[in-house]
């Protein structure tokens, strides 16, 4: 029976799950790719129409090779430079990504586009439709040879830090300089990794959630170093409970 979430253990050993996109969604999403494929067909289309008029061989030749570019290019082109999303996969909240959790290489986008002529045979998608639906991953055939899936990615709400810190002493908070060196110093990517981990903490396995935290702990504290009776015999985790603290919650 097929499943709505993938459990995908990561070569460091960690944990996650990602919630697969299903048959409709993802032909939601090609539909308006399909509608942005023809808008830029259209356009060339009147642009090979004056072209005629010097010489309709060129131009038939010109429009064909166009439509193949575009067909292939705009999904390679747009997943490449959107990390995995189209317009319609970004209107929808999805995303390609590799089937094992490594990151997605361009090879991988490649094939399953160029796949994508078996896929719609023999009309609108309807084999890589079948295959789809009764695959275990929602992998089409291209999914399927390029090892990729394509997961549903929902937008994340903003975690109520005041109820996920409260109530913990923070040791950084006793140095306000350091304090404001370190929000100075960590970019607001940086920052939402360390919060979504702590928001995510539970659905990590026990030694996959104590090596994410390490890791992550030892990369904050090279940011800035604070003394040692601020950060000695801390826990990693609550070492990054702190730093979030101080980041998002610049008062005292």
């Amino acid at each position: 029976m097929k499943t709505a979430t993938l459990r995908v253990h990561t070569p460091e050993g960690i944990v996650f799950s990602q919630l697969l996109a299903g048959p409709v969604t993802r032909f939601l999403a090609w539909s308006l790719d399909l509608l942005c494929i023809i808008a830029m067909l259209t356009a060339l289309g009147i642009l090979f129409g004056l072209l005629q008029m010097l010489s309709a061989n060129i131009a038939s030749a010109l429009y064909i090779l166009s439509y193949f570019i575009i067909s292939v290019g705009y999904g390679i082109a747009c997943e490449w430079a959107w990390r995995g999303q189209t317009v319609g996969k970004r209107l929808f909240r999805l995303r390609v990504v590799d089937a094992e959790g490594l990151k997605l290489q361009f090879h991988q986008i490649a094939t399953r586009n160029l796949l994508r002529f078996v896929d719609s045979l023999p009309i609108f998608y309807f084999l890589g439709g079948i295959v789809c639906w009764f695959s275990s991953r929602c992998q089409r055939l291209g999914d399927i040879a390029a090892n990729t899936i394509v997961i549903r990615h929902p937008r994340i709400a903003q975690p109520d830090l005041d109820q996920l810190l409260a109530g913990k002493f923070n040791s950084l908070r006793l140095y306000p300089h350091l304090a404001a060196r370190l929000r100075q110093r960590v970019s607001p990517a940086e920052a939402a990794v360390a919060a979504q981990a702590l928001v995510r903490r539970e659905q990590f396995d026990p030694i996959p959630r104590l090596d994410l935290f390490a890791n992550l702990a030892s990369h904050f504290r090279e940011k800035v170093e604070f003394p040692a009776e601020a950060s000695d015999g801390i826990a990693d985790e609550q070492y990054i409970r702190n730093v979030v603290d101080v980041l998002y919650r610049t008062k005292s």
